[in-house]
C-alpha cells in the first residue's frame, strides 16, 4: 500500500506518464452511465452517509465490549481529514471539470474506504457478519469511486491514491483485530471469545 501510494503521488506531483494516461481515461469516463445513479454512488463517500454507518458499527461493537478496537476505529476516521487535506494542498491537482485545485487524493473515496472498511473490521468479529461486512464495504467503496469518476468529480488516480492511503490508515485497526483474536480476547477486548452474556445469541451499520 505504501509503495503504491508513493508511486501514485509521485506521478501526480511530477506529471509523469501515468498522469497523462489517467487524464485520458478520466475524460473518457465522464458522463457515461446513468448520471442519477452515479451521483447517488458518489454521495456514499460523503460524511452525512458514511459517518452514521460507522457510528452504528462503533456503537454495536462497544455494546459487545470491544472498547479497544472501537477507539482505534474512531481515531482512524478522525485521521482521514488530518491526512487528506494537507496532501490535497501539497499536490495541488486540478479537478476534471473545474479550474480549482486540491483534488488528489479524493476525500470522498478515503471517507468511504475508512468508514466502511473500519465498520467491516469491527463487525467481522461476530459470526453473522464474517463475510457480509467486508463484501458490503468493498461494494460501497467501489461504488463511491465509480460514481466520483463518472460524474467528473475526480480523476481515476485521485480515487486509486485514496484507496492505497486508506489501506495504510486501516492497518492499525486490522493489526489490533488480529492481535485480539490471537490472544483469545476476541472482539470484547478482555472477554474470551464464546464467553459472556451475549455469547450464543443471534445478535445483530455497515
Amino acid at each position: 500500500m505504501a509503495a503504491l501510494f508513493a508511486l501514485t503521488t509521485w506521478q501526480v506531483v511530477a506529471a509523469g506518464p501515468l498522469l497523462r494516461l489517467d487524464e485520458r481515461v478520466g475524460k473518457g469516463l465522464i458522463g457515461h452511465g446513468p448520471q442519477g445513479v452515479a451521483q447517488v454512488f458518489s454521495d456514499l463517500g460523503g460524511m452525512p452517509v458514511a459517518l452514521p454507518v460507522l457510528a452504528g458499527a462503533l456503537l454495536y461493537a462497544l455494546w459487545r465490549g470491544a472498547r479497544g478496537t472501537v477507539l482505534i476505529a474512531a481515531l482512524t476516521m478522525v485521521a482521514v481529514p488530518l491526512v487528506v487535506v494537507p496532501l490535497k494542498v501539497w499536490t495541488d491537482r486540478q479537478g476534471p471539470l473545474v479550474p480549482y485545485t486540491g483534488y488528489y487524493p479524493s476525500g470522498h473515496t478515503a471517507t468511504a474506504a475508512v468508514a466502511y472498511g473500519a465498520s467491516a473490521l469491527l463487525l467481522m468479529a461476530y459470526p453473522p457478519r464474517r463475510w457480509m461486512a467486508p463484501v458490503a464495504a468493498a461494494l460501497l467503496t467501489a461504488a463511491t469511486g465509480a460514481g466520483l469518476m463518472l460524474r467528473g468529480y475526480h480523476w481515476p488516480l485521485d480515487v486509486l491514491g485514496s484507496l492505497w492511503l486508506s489501506g495504510l490508515l486501516l492497518a492499525p485497526l486490522w493489526c489490533a483485530r488480529r492481535w485480539t483474536g490471537r490472544t483469545g480476547t476476541g472482539a470484547a477486548g478482555g472477554v474470551p471469545a464464546g464467553d459472556g452474556p451475549a455469547a450464543g445469541t443471534p445478535d445483530q451499520p455497515k
